[in-house]
């Protein structure tokens, strides 16, 4: 197989991620450790190159500070006015996105990536302005400074003493297409911060005696050295995975120690530990698990596992790799990850072993090209193999008490077996005997030997090929029924026999083996995926929490529960009843302690052992969000490596989770109080239209009759008196129709469904609107007999009521109204129709919303409710609401009941009478 062809996987993760990248704009970070080192200059400069090449270039926001030489050389630059937001009593300049977005440059230049935006803008941080812009195809260039970044914000506060407030998540600067580091000698800096080239004097000589001392400008400007540097090998490892290079190259330290389950491999992660502090190099610890491997006993396994969780505890990256071949496995590893530097034990093999079976060292040491290789030898007088550590995994005993009697058990039970095939199938060769040629025979009992070797394992299978030898001498080859040989040939005969089963038997059980590992992979994978997708359709804390309860409790055994922090940032036991797979009691003091630290802790760690549970730490994109507590049934379960990873992808996949639950939670808050508040200022503002006009005429009217009371004439009297009542009527409806729709939005409407003659109700309106219809021509048309209807009559009433009122306001006086009934075996709708101007085009749905209205300024008043309390209550009454153009002119609003019930006959009859 060629081993430079490329990952399919990588291929296409890498297709992509370059189809992401073109539709996407790009973003080029000036980085730089500290304010002054020349950012916003160098960015200045970089865009006048792109301009000259005949690039479109815009300046959206450039903070200059005042400082001469940036402003010098912003000049001929195409500069899009700021965006002017007041606040407190000040007018800040901040960058506009809109006006961007309309003048859509090919680049932009936005300054202060970290800076936080004033109240009013759409986006509370800059960086998501420039997340907008990349999303537009709009490429952008920024400034940042490395003390901004999220992750490094308390190493900074601690090496500083100032804590920063405005920073940029990391997976920002992690996504920049192009970072260019802008370095200053932290003597040329302050020299510059002297001459006020970076603030004005008295602003300088207070950064110089806090944060500018040379000290922090030396530690961050490591830090920044050191991110562009990690980020540059990011970027490295990106091209070698893309162009499929498995050739190591010598451009930085990395250093991989192998161990194995033996006592040296303590020692080799020491030494691993101080080679890679002396070379300040980034290590990792592997180790290969073979098939041969994976048939140790547990104690050994168990010893590999307290091996890896120590070299954690060191600061190193741990991997389990898994193959039949460890020398190919680890230098494949080797060369993907670019390691430079390979530590391992010298080999234990010696002499005539070490010529036949080869070594995994002489291997490495053979194949590695263009990577180093380092011995570690074992003290003189100990082997390894028989060296004992007196550390142990918390329970392991538990596993181990029975170990011993079960292994021996299985043992002879797997020789009884082998037994037994011999036998049968020497009983088939003695049936084939005399019928077929010996090399028939041979083959049968090497079916016998394959089938050993797939059911039972090597031990059975090396044993069942020994005996095959024996028997097929001793009943086949002449003289039979002993085991001389008369034909020397036949002793070739029985070697090639005896390597052919040993080949196979080795063959087959490698073969079962990883059968077996890629069935606990594939169970791993369903695991996983049965648990994202549990998850993606949980919507409260609550579900996650049972959803990973089961699945916990289903695959690593014992009982969990999910702890949270409550206000004051205490862990609290959840307070919804918890799944019967919960953990029902915990210490929370070690939870509060995991929480506030984000290390693991608990029965089987290093720290607080003697709980009763495990906790860890469940990290999401705010940090540490709460604790997975587990008692596990074996802490083995938990603690193989293979185990402790899928653990831990649990937890990822629950914390990410929660945090989408809560993101959802607060979104849909938030959007609860914008609709509030939008209400809110809608109903202020209708009201202080329409409560203003009248009550200016309340006061007018009444201050008249006041002042001037003899002077009027009774009519003039008579008719500010009907100015009064008919405003006072018009604000008592307004504030009616408010309290209404607020009793009808809350669900508190009840409704008191009897059966009413339908010609009733109609006439009620009419009587109820007399004064209002005036000089109008009403046209009823009802059915020819009797109609009754099951409704609220009271609300249907308020129905047309409003219906009639919106028909006198938007039409012109003395033009007739209709109102037509018609029923049917199912429905009845009742038509209300004007010859008024009609209904704009696309407007039928709005009218019935809250506070629309056509004409939203002029002399007609009201508040926009009156139809919108129609469509509630008719919604109320499991019917539909409408409204459309009538033919010839004119508007129709129409409401359709449904008729689900036969009206009593009785009440018929008695109607009839009357």
């Amino acid at each position: 197989m060629n081993d430079t062809r490329p990952d399919p996987d990588a291929l296409l993760a890498r297709v992509e991620r370059e189809e992401n990248q073109r539709r996407r704009g790009r973003l080029k970070v000036f980085f730089g450790a500290a304010a002054g080192v020349g950012k916003t200059y160098a960015m200045l400069l970089a865009a006048k190159a792109k301009r000259a090449e005949g690039v479109d270039v815009v300046v959206g926001l450039v903070e200059t500070h005042d400082r001469q030489e940036t402003v010098a050389v912003l000049q001929g630059l195409d500069v899009l006015p700021p965006k002017l937001v007041k606040h407190r009593g000040t007018v800040l300049r901040e960058f506009d996105l809109d006006g961007t977005l309309k003048r859509r440059p090919t680049l932009v230049l936005v300054d202060e990536l970290a800076h936080s935006n004033a109240a009013g803008c759409r986006h509370p941080k800059r960086w998501q302005d420039v997340e907008e812009l990349l999303n537009a195809g709009i490429d952008v260039y920024s400034t940042l400074n490395v003390q901004h970044l999220e992750s490094l914000n308390d190493d900074v506060s601690q090496v500083t003493g100032v804590q920063v407030k405005e920073t940029v998540p990391d997976t920002v600067f992690e996504l920049a297409d192009e970072v260019e580091l802008i370095d200053l000698p932290p003597d040329e800096l302050l020299l510059r911060l002297k001459e006020g080239k970076v603030y004005v004097p008295q602003q300088a000589e207070r950064a110089m005696n806090s944060f500018f001392r040379k000290g922090n400008l030396i530690a961050l400007r490591e830090l920044s050295l050191r991110l562009t540097a990690d980020r540059v090998d990011a970027q490295m490892q990106d091209y070698r995975d893309d162009h499929a290079i498995r050739d190591v190259w010598q451009v930085g330290d990395r250093i991989m120690v192998c161990i194995g389950p033996n006592a040296i491999a303590e020692r080799l992660v020491r030494a691993a530990k101080r080679l890679a502090t002396s070379l300040h190099a980034h290590w990792i610890v592997t180790y290969v698990e073979t098939p041969e491997l994976q048939r140790l006993p547990a104690e050994r396994r168990d010893e590999v596992l307290r091996v890896l969780r120590f070299a954690e505890q060191l600061g190193a990256e741990t991997v389990t790799l898994s193959g039949p071949d460890m020398s190919k496995e680890i230098l494949s590893f080797a060369k993907s990850r670019n390691v430079t530097k390979i530590v391992l034990g010298k080999p234990r093999r010696r002499g005539w072993k070490r010529w036949m079976l080869g070594s995994v060292v002489d291997t490495l040491i053979t194949d590695a090209h263009n990577i180093n290789v380092y011995l570690l030898g074992s003290p003189r007088g100990k082997d390894a193999s028989e060296q004992k550590t007196s550390k142990e995994i918390p329970g392991a005993k538990i596993l181990r008490s029975s170990y011993p009697w079960g292994r021996a058990k299985r043992r002879w039970l797997n020789w009884g077996w082998a037994l037994a095939m011999t036998s049968c199938t020497t009983l088939l060769a003695w049936l084939m005997s005399g019928k077929f040629e010996l090399a028939n025979l041979v083959m049968v009992y090497l079916l016998g030997v394959v089938f050993m070797a797939a059911r039972f394992g090597r031990e059975a299978s090396v044993l069942t090929s020994v005996l095959s030898v024996v028997a097929f001498d001793f009943f086949f080859v002449n003289p039979v029924h002993t085991f001389a040989v008369a034909d020397v040939q036949y002793l070739v005969t029985f070697l090639i026999m005896l390597l052919v089963g040993l080949i196979i038997s080795h063959l087959t059980s490698n073969m079962r083996s990883q059968a077996k590992v890629a069935s606990h992979r594939e169970r791993r994978a369903n695991v996983l995926y049965a648990l994202s997708e549990e998850l993606a359709a949980s919507r409260t804390v609550a579900d996650t929490a049972r959803i990973a309860a089961r699945h916990i409790q289903d695959e690593f055994g014992g009982a969990s529960v999910l702890l949270f922090p409550v206000d004051d940032s205490r862990i609290a036991y959840p307070l919804d009843p918890p799944a019967p797979e919960s953990l029902r009691d915990c210490d929370l003091s070690v939870a509060q302690w995991v929480f506030d630290h984000d290390q693991m802790a608990g029965q089987g760690t290093d720290t607080l052992p003697g709980a009763g549970a495990v906790f860890f730490p469940m990290s999401g994109f705010r940090g540490v969000i709460g604790v997975l507590a587990l008692r596990a049934a074996n802490l083995r379960r938990v603690f193989l490596p293979e185990q402790r990873r899928l653990l831990d992808t649990f937890i990822s996949q629950i914390a990410q989770t929660v945090e989408r639950v809560r993101l959802s939670e607060e979104a849909q808050q938030t959007q609860l109080r914008m609709e509030s508040e939008t209400l809110r200022n809608s109903l202020l503002s209708a009201i202080s239209h329409d409560l203003r006009t009248p009550l200016a005429s309340i006061v007018g009217a009444a201050s008249t009759l006041v002042e001037e009371d003899a002077q009027l004439a009774p009519p003039d009297r008579q008719e500010l008196s009907l100015t009064i009542y008919d405003e006072a009527l018009r604000m008592s409806n307004l504030t009616n129709n408010i309290l209404d729709m607020a009793r009808l939005d809350a669900g508190q409407a009840s409704l008191n469904r009897q059966w009413y003659p339908l010609d009733e109700i109609i006439g009620g309106t009419l009587t109820r609107m007399h004064k209002r219809l005036e000089g109008r021509v009403i046209n009823t048309k009802l059915p020819d007999d009797l109609c009754l209807v099951r409704v609220d009559a009271v609300l249907i009433e308020q129905v047309l009521v409003n219906i009639l009122e919106n028909a006198c306001k938007y039409t012109p006086t003395g033009s007739p109204i209709d109102i037509i009934a018609e029923i049917s075996a199912h429905m009845l709708k009742v038509t209300v129709a004007d010859r008024g101007p009609g209904i704009p085009p696309g407007e039928e749905e709005k009218l019935f919303d809250k506070f629309y209205r056509v004409h939203r300024e002029g002399t007609q008043s009201g508040v926009g409710l009156g139809l919108a309390i129609c469509k509630a209550i008719i919604i109320a009454h499991g019917g539909v609401i409408g409204a459309a153009n009538r033919l010839g002119g004119g508007a129709q609003f129409f409401f359709l009941l449904p008729v689900d019930e036969a009206p009593p006959q009785l009440a018929v009859e008695q109607l009839q009478d009357e």
